[in-house]
């Protein structure tokens, strides 16, 4: 079934440790979920890798966690000179990228660390609702929410990496 795998599949099977290590810290910023994920390598499919990233998002402690959102822009405002971060927020348009930006930042005073949604097909308004509905929440079903929506981007970025043969700037 290996033989089968996309290239950019391929490519992450047969890297190196440190390889491995970097291409999947260009998904998930948690060095947890990235050994988790690059310790059941090879995989045949691409539904093998991504259950394995569900398994290594579930399991990663509050430090873990902290550590994958750490690597996350505030939402209205992508990592300059990074395109997978540009393109997940291309939803969020002028209009609301100030208020996106004061609402993070009343969200990060109360919980912490940034607010982590996945941005992807969602336009700023929608993000723009969910931060409003979303700051008031106690820490705890934040954290399992920000868990959540962590694992949707992993997914996401992990399809986009094993689907292509270069690698992403």
């Amino acid at each position: 079934m290996t033989s089968s795998a996309s290239p950019g599949l391929a490519r992450l099977n047969g890297a190196t440790a440190p390889t491995a290590s970097r291409l999947l810290h260009e998904v998930c910023g948690s060095t947890a979920w990235c050994a988790a994920v690059a310790a059941g390598r090879p995989y045949a499919r691409l539904d093998d890798l991504l259950a394995a990233s569900d398994t290594a998002t579930a399991a990663l402690t509050a430090a873990g966690l902290g550590e994958a959102m750490a690597a996350h822009p505030p939402i209205g405002r992508p990592k300059p000179g990074d395109p997978a971060s540009a393109r997940e927020q291309s939803g969020v348009g002028d209009a609301e990228r100030a208020e996106l930006l004061r609402l993070n930042l009343e969200y990060q005073d109360a919980h912490g660390h940034v607010f982590l949604i996945c941005a992807t097909g969602r336009t700023g308004e929608q993000m723009l609702a969910a931060l409003k509905e979303r700051i008031g929440n106690d820490t705890d079903t934040e954290r399992e929410i920000v868990r959540v929506e962590l694992g949707r981007i992993n997914r996401i970025r992990l399809t986009r990496l094993a689907g292509t043969q270069e690698d992403s700037p």
